[in-house]
């Protein structure tokens, strides 16, 4: 751990990812002559480390982002893994006879899965979010393809039966252990928000959310699926819901001590795997030719992989510009046909009533015949938003060869290659010859391909994240935002009491406004209701933040004051300003005063209004309005507000 700890230091300094430093102190501390030969048992990697890091990596995945670029996870994740195993498996019997076509395919198996190494490269160097979108989908999907294909290749080879490998058996084979596992997540997914959403302590509820991989990766390694897809899937599901079902401080306990444990069990793999090579070098050594032969069969291997990865994206991409050109034709079409319905619609609504006894029809029946085709011409609008959503996405991040050429020196080989190696049976022909062939190919990639990824994004220069919202997205936001208060409680209390009585409640100057809101001009009832609603709520939180001063730094560490005056604050502009004439002494009746509201009573107005904003905001995130940037911005305040809010509660208890 201190190792960890000190390549995280060093990292930044030397601008070299951590996960290469750790692999290089590995290999150094391996082949010192006091150290003997470290073997770790591969089952630790693939069913107690890579669990929990798949399940955590799927729990960041902005779900909106994944489902655009499903069919490029897709053909990333299964024929492009068939492919280069296939070709590797011909290639290397072809080179070394005495290993069999399943052995061989068992090894293309083995080097197929991509590193998350990459993906940290690429975030750092500031590549667009559509390609990082699709590095990580295929770091999540592919490993368990690899995975299947590996244990069926191996089954072929120990019963010497290559008729096992006809694809028509193996694609069998994956889509029933990818069935079984997408079911079990999915359950697991589901049941686990609910129980989390029971789960008052957040030690607690992290505590449950450490199981929940291998919930579902056990049972579905024991049915016959895939364990490492079953704890992807459950991942999703936690990403999906947990905004809506889970409590804002369980969620930020959570993610904090998640990316710890990350960090900790992702070195660990690179550290380890850095360890473990003198131990395989050693027994290459003992082959005729050694490790010149096994070096010179993992350039060649390596380069055919590459080669394929790069043909295969190139086709790829060509297929996804096609299908975009085809979605936006679909769309268009089906924008005229919605315009068509909606003429009907205002036509049948003038319908009269001799009409509607021309042809025996009653107004009961015709206004229930209208609400029906109402509710299909909703659905048929949001279908078509989302798609037309979808489409601005593609357009405004393009995947083009500048973009291509980034996500094919991005499919690095590394840690999972070598531990998935080692799980190749001891009856293997030249077994330790396919381990230092992996090893070779994962470090010589994990080096190369790593140290180089910059600068290759300096060269072809892609399309890089924008780091500021824009004005339009902005203002967007905070009017789907601002509506949501409409319909709150918090709004009707602001039409049915007036400021004073409010102010009773003893909330310092929060709600000493109210009665100047409720005089305030606009064009418009909810424009009025919604923008004088955004500005108590306002001033609650900035009461709140600072009767929770003594607890903020337990619930909100990583955030500072600064921060927090800044997310309490940035809901309307003129809540900051002053209004001196409501300071002065209220004189109340007692009947008046009995029905005040109380703080408590205050806050829960205020938490019913977040969560009517946050399902706003998991709304449009549904239909696709906003970017995943735009939205993790709006949720992470709604988050900080909820727990100024909840936190201020507990400071007076």
């Amino acid at each position: 751990m201190l190792i960890i700890v000190a390549c995280q230091f060093v990292a930044p300094k030397v601008r070299v990812a951590s996960p290469l430093i750790l692999l290089i102190v590995g290999l150094a501390i391996g082949f010192l002559p006091q150290v003997g030969a470290i073997e770790v048992e591969p089952h630790i990697i693939l069913e107690i480390v890579l669990p929990p890091l798949l399940f955590s990596a799927a729990v960041r995945m902005p779900t909106m982002d994944f489902r655009r670029e499903m069919h490029a996870v897709a053909m990333l994740a299964i024929p492009l893994v068939f492919l280069s195993a296939f070709a590797v498996g011909f290639v290397i019997n072809w080179l070394v006879p005495a290993i069999s076509l399943p052995w061989g395919v068992a090894l293309g198996a083995v080097l197929s899965p991509t590193d998350a190494v990459a993906v940290s490269i690429a975030k750092r160097s500031g590549v667009s979010h559509r390609i990082i979108t699709v590095l990580e989908g295929e770091g999540l999907f592919n490993d368990a393809t690899s995975l299947v294909l590996l244990s069926a290749a191996m089954s072929a080879g120990l019963a010497a039966d290559e008729h096992a490998l006809h694809p028509g058996i193996l694609i069998g084979k994956v889509a029933l252990a990818l069935g079984i596992a997408a079911a079990i997540g999915w359950v697991v997914g589901e049941v686990g928000v609910r129980v989390r959403a029971l789960i008052k302590e957040p030690s607690a509820d992290t505590v449950f959310s450490f199981t929940m991989p291998f919930i579902a990766s056990i049972p579905a390694e024991h049915l016959g699926g895939s364990g490492l897809v079953a704890a992807v899937v459950a991942g999703l599901v936690v990403s999906r819901r947990r905004a809506a079902v889970i409590s804002a401080s369980n969620r930020r306990f959570s993610q904090q001590n998640w990316q710890t444990m990350t960090l900790v069990l992702e070195s660990g793999i690179f550290l380890t795997m850095g360890l473990q090579a003198f131990g395989i070098v050693e027994e290459t050594a003992e082959f005729s030719g050694g490790l010149t032969f096994a070096a010179f069969l993992a350039v060649t291997l390596g380069a055919l992989i590459m080669v394929i990865r790069a043909v295969f994206i190139a086709f790829m991409l060509a297929w996804l510009d096609h299908r975009r050109t085809h979605r936006k034709r679909r769309y268009e079409v089906e924008s005229t046909r919605i315009a068509r319905f909606e003429k009907r619609m205002n036509e049948a609504c003038e319908v009269d009533a001799d009409m509607l006894e021309a042809r025996n029809l009653s107004p009961e029946h015709w206004a229930n015949a209208l609400n029906h085709y109402r509710r299909r011409l909703k659905r048929r609008e949001r279908r078509n938003a989302i798609r037309g959503s979808d489409l601005d996405y593609f357009e405004n991040e393009p995947l083009g060869p500048r973009e291509g050429s980034v996500i094919v020196w991005a499919g690095m080989r590394g840690a999972i290659t070598l531990a998935a190696a080692q799980t190749i049976s001891t009856h293997a022909p030249m077994r330790a010859l396919l381990l230092s062939i992996a090893l070779f190919i994962a470090a010589g990639a994990l080096v190369i391909q790593g140290l180089t990824l910059p600068g290759l994004i300096r060269l072809v220069k892609p399309q890089m994240a924008s780091g500021d919202i824009s004005e339009e997205e902005h203002d967007k936001l905070l009017k789907v935002m601002g509506s949501a208060l409409v319909d709150t409680a918090l709004a009707q209390a602001i039409h049915e009491v007036d400021g004073k009585t409010l102010l009773s409640a003893g909330i310092s100057r929060t709600l000493s406004r109210l009665g100047h809101a409720l005089t305030d001009e606009a064009t418009g009832e909810q424009t009025r209701t919604a923008h004088a609603a955004d500005r108590v709520l306002t001033d609650i939180l900035q009461d709140a933040a600072a009767q929770a001063g003594a607890t903020r730094d337990g619930l909100c560490p990583e955030c500072t004051d600064e921060d927090l005056t800044t997310v309490v604050t940035q809901g309307a502009d003129s809540a900051s300003e002053a209004d001196d004439e409501s300071h002065g002494t209220v004189d109340m009746s007692e009947e008046e005063v009995e029905r005040s509201f109380t703080r408590d009573q205050i806050r829960e107005l205020a938490l019913e209004a977040i969560h009517a904003q946050r399902a706003a905001l998991l709304q449009a995130r549904d239909e696709g309005i906003f970017s995943s940037a735009a939205l993790e911005g709006a949720l992470a305040r709604l988050d900080n507000e909820e727990i100024l809010l909840v936190s201020s509660r507990g400071s007076e208890h």
